[in-house]
């Protein structure tokens, strides 16, 4: 016998009360906190709720009731459905104080470290048409809003309903159409509203994630400081015409688009979208781009790790520079004489863009990464821009830093670490400790991970200074650096 589902309160005119994590916003009522996605504080709305457990209750906005003054007027038709941008109602001032209060409570609540006064976050130097990448998903039936699905125009067995655009938030299988996305240059939609005009008039078929057939599976755009565009197509051959299909459109995105300088596909056969284990076919160009930062160049592929905000990821750098090297770490001036200059190593170096961006104030530099490809980049930007100090190995984090490595290649004056959301693992933190840097640099996505691990080094280090980044405006996410000193020093 099935439970009967209970039903959930609609709540009427409910005051939004703060900014809380995941971009979503919270009100209280009868002792549990409410999160709602798309509304901004001051706002006075009615609520329905969905979720509902012990301490917590989550809801959605049926009807504004009131707006606050503390709003923006979201420049994209896609918001509110489209789960990237989610303040973009949200004035950046307010969206940085927030960001600001994220990093200080998740520092102090999770990792219990003294702390110094935070640094105000740096802003953004463009907070539209920022990132250099971008990935969108196509399908053979695309998702619909319940507002397009109360309307009785909408014919749903009939019609073209394949669509390219994001992931709907929660859903593997459900994409939502986007006609202009803001996040990047604006030449990127021209080129992804083409290649799906293109694809349907030629009767081409889109990707159905649960029946695992479809030509056209996912898009991926890149571009560059440089001008430069990469554009990778994934397809999904089921019969023996479909790579000629595929290189018919790939011929007329070609021509139609010039600029496109490095334009790559795919057949991928796998259950999910991840190429970094096949084979690509470079169709026009070079299967790269390049980026710059100060007097380097770096070169970036299909499959490197790349910040995706390179104005801002220049500024990121530069404070992990100053971290490194201010203050007695070391002068990075390229006259400095050997004596004196620190041995640094660059965990999850990815392509060795920190390592490349510091090394010209260090004896060595030795970075790790886990991704081959990424480390065969890493070794080509350091030839690429005539710098001899820098060694990367290629292997998992806490198989490859072991006490024998430290022995075999020196205690480190300075660790730079810039792990992924997860954080290190204790194993990392441990033979971290026990090569006793100086100086270590912490560069993380996810401040609450990064809290945890404060905490772990905090028994021989003391937190100097926390330098919280915005790569990302409109989004909940920040970067944060931190500066820890041996406790000895």
């Amino acid at each position: 016998m099935s439970r009967k589902r209970k039903t959930l309160p609609l709540l009427q005119g409910v005051t939004i009360e703060a900014v809380a994590a995941e971009g979503k916003c919270i009100f209280h009522h009868e002792d549990q906190v409410v999160f709602v996605p798309f509304c901004v504080p001051g706002d006075v709305v009615d609520v329905q709720i969905t979720k509902k457990k012990h301490r917590y209750c989550e809801g959605r906005v049926e009807r504004f009731v009131r707006l606050s003054d503390t709003r923006a007027v979201p420049v994209c038709e896609h918001f509110g459905v489209c789960g990237g941008c989610k303040w973009q109602n949200l004035p950046y001032a307010e969206q940085l104080k927030a960001k600001q209060q994220q990093v200080e409570d998740q520092l102090r609540r999770i990792g219990k470290v003294e702390l110094p006064p935070i640094d105000t976050i740096m802003g953004s130097v463009k907070t539209y048409e920022y990132r250099n990448k971008l990935e969108f998903g196509c399908c053979s039936k695309r998702w619909f809003t319940r507002e397009e699905l109360d309307n009785a125009e909408l014919n749903l067995d009939g019609g073209n309903h394949a669509a390219i655009g994001f992931h709907v938030t929660g859903a593997f299988d459900k994409i939502y159409p986007i006609k202009k996305c803001w996040l990047m240059a604006d030449a990127h939609n021209d080129m992804r509203n083409e290649i799906e005009r293109y694809a349907k008039a030629t009767g081409m078929t889109f990707y159905d994630v649960r029946e695992q057939r479809g030509l056209l599976r996912s898009l991926m755009f890149r571009t560059s400081n440089t001008g430069e565009w990469m554009v990778l197509v994934q397809f999904h051959f089921d019969e023996p015409q479909d790579e000629e299909r595929a290189r018919a459109l790939l011929r007329h995105i070609a021509d139609r688009f010039p600029r496109i300088t490095s334009l790559i596909y795919v057949d991928n056969q796998k259950g999910n979208d991840t190429f970094g284990d096949l084979k690509l076919i470079t169709f026009k160009g070079a299967d790269y781009i390049y980026e710059t930062m100060e007097d380097l160049r770096f070169k970036v592929g299909p499959k490197s790790f790349y910040q995706t905000n390179t104005e801002q990821a220049y500024h990121l750098y530069s404070v992990v520079r100053s971290m490194c090297y201010d203050d007695g770490g070391a002068s990075h001036d390229v006259e400095t004489s050997a004596k004196g200059m620190p041995l640094i190593y660059d965990l999850y170096t990815g392509t060795g863009t920190i390592a490349n961006f510091v090394a010209r104030g260090a004896r060595r530099v030795i970075g790790i990464e886990f991704v081959p490809e990424a480390i065969e980049d890493a070794k080509v930007n350091s030839s690429l821009n005539g710098i001899g100090n820098t060694t990367f190995f290629a292997g998992d984090m806490k198989t490859v830093l072991t006490d024998d490595f430290v022995s075999q290649y020196g205690r480190p004056d300075i660790i730079i670490t810039d792990p992924p959301r997860a954080g290190m693992h204790e194993d990392v933190v441990r033979v971290i400790l026990k090569a006793a840097p100086g100086r270590i640099v912490y560069v993380s996505c996810n401040p609450a991970t990064q809290a945890r691990d404060l905490a772990l080094l905090g028994q021989d280090y003391r937190v100097e200074r926390v330098q919280p980044v915005d790569m990302f405006p409109h989004t909940p996410h920040v970067e944060n650096v931190v500066l820890l000193k041996r406790k000895s020093q």
